[in-house]
């Protein structure tokens, strides 16, 4: 199975330090759609691995997110794209779970529920807990300079290779190119 594991927020649509509480405020990177349609007409399931503490904090509920969802949903399908499987985390960081990046248990559930091996899987972030936990969850971290990339780049000492693309779109097309 061709699997690729994304975070939302910084890689398909643009964060917000107020948190993204409704449909409207979701806005698209430019190229990310495509992106993710290229992964999908290459035969790619993809999943998306999101903390989302807005939810703990009362900032927005679980019917927002899933409007949210929606519409990202719909503008994929618009331009032939598809996410397999969205998984996200609720709680807020001083619940402690184990499921909030960069805890690796969004990561194992994953893997659980997918029945497969995370060892050559792409987890595509834009941030140092996205990359922690794509280590300790035994994917490949792969940073993006969208979000809160440029940032997190300045922290990569002790991460090794790395690897850095300007965007998703970016990272699909060599990721592509590679499997042509």
């Amino acid at each position: 199975m061709k699997l690729i594991i994304l975070d939302r927020d910084g890689v398909i649509n643009y964060d917000s330090d107020v948190y993204i509480k409704s449909p409207e405020e979701w806005q698209p990177i430019p190229g990310s759609l495509e992106a993710v349609a290229r992964l999908t007409q290459s035969g790619y399931r993809i999943v998306l691995a999101t903390n989302q503490a807005g939810l703990a904090k009362g900032l927005f509920s679980l019917e927002d997110l899933h409007q949210i969802h929606n519409k990202m949903y719909k503008q994929l399908f618009e331009v032939g794209g598809n996410i397999d499987a969205i998984f996200f985390c609720p709680h807020s960081p001083k619940d402690e779970c184990s499921c909030r990046k960069p805890r690796p248990g969004m990561l194992q559930d994953i893997s659980k529920r997918l029945g497969a091996t995370l060892a050559d899987v792409p987890f595509v972030g834009d941030s140092l807990r996205d990359l922690q936990a794509a280590i300790t969850g035994g994917a490949k971290p792969v940073l993006v300079l969208t979000g809160n990339g440029k940032a997190t780049l300045n922290n990569l000492e002790g991460f090794g290779d790395v690897p850095v693309y300007d965007d998703l779109a970016t990272f699909v097309d060599e990721l592509l190119s590679l499997v042509s």
